[in-house]
């Protein structure tokens, strides 16, 4: 599927994997909306993809886990892009403990911004892909949604939770044309990755963002006649 000139929108997009398929939207002629909690990072990132690739890019500042922030992101996105063609839902937070020791609050941080936050924002794209009966929408989920482990209650909830919204809302939307996928990587060597104290490793060796995009761009070019359902990718050989 051609993607030039479509419009997308990605969340925690200034980071990590959420960069990374900015930049490779963006080398593909794809339009941007992008949402951060940090407003210099947004800056800059737009300023520099829409000045090397030549696309028209454009950003909000929100915290998807509060509903009127997500909602009011989008509507500022939607006015200046207009429809939206893809939605890439890649914010997310890790952190971990156990179930008698993590702060109560962490723990629900976790649901609110891995789970609620990615409800927030595609309940309010959803309207412009109904209308134009299509869409694309990738959730980036985890291993972690697939199998639980010690200390990871919290990020196994929100990951799993989202693994099943991800399933549910497919077979909602289909019959309009809109495609949903998940995607389940291992650990990615990301900011993220390394704060929440996960063996990152050697990059040469460790799955990296870029990865995670490439992967994003194959799913997003299969004919329109086809979805990609859940993708894992992990690491070969890590350390």
């Amino acid at each position: 599927m051609e993607l030039k000139n479509k419009t997308a929108i990605i969340t925690g997009a200034t980071k990590g994997i959420g960069k990374a398929v900015a930049e490779a939207l963006a080398k593909e002629g794809v339009n941007l909306g992008l949402i951060s909690r940090t407003l210099p990072d947004l800056q800059k990132l737009q300023d520099s993809l829409g000045s090397t690739y030549g696309v028209k890019v454009v950003s909000a500042v929100a915290d998807i886990s509060d509903r009127a922030q997500a909602a009011a992101a989008v509507a500022s996105l939607e006015h200046e892009l207009g429809a939206v063609d893809i939605l890439i839902n890649n914010a997310g937070i890790a952190t971990f403990g156990t179930v008698a020791d993590m702060d109560p609050e962490e723990w629900e941080r976790m649901i609110r911004v891995n789970l609620l936050g990615t409800y927030y924002v595609t309940h309010a794209v959803l309207p412009s892909m109904l209308a134009q009966q299509s869409g694309n929408i990738i959730n980036v989920s985890s291993t972690a949604g697939e199998r639980g482990f010690a200390t990871g209650s919290a990020y196994c909830a929100s990951k799993f939770a989202l693994m099943g919204f991800t399933e549910a809302l497919m077979q909602e939307v289909r019959k309009s044309n809109i495609r949903v996928t998940a995607l389940t990587p291992s650990t990615v060597n990301t900011e993220l990755a390394a704060s929440a104290g996960l063996p990152i490793g050697d990059e040469d060796r460790m799955l990296q963002p870029q990865d995670m995009a490439d992967l994003t761009l194959a799913a997003l070019k299969l004919p329109s006649r086809v979805q990609l359902k859940v993708a894992g990718i992990w690491t070969t050989n890590p350390q």
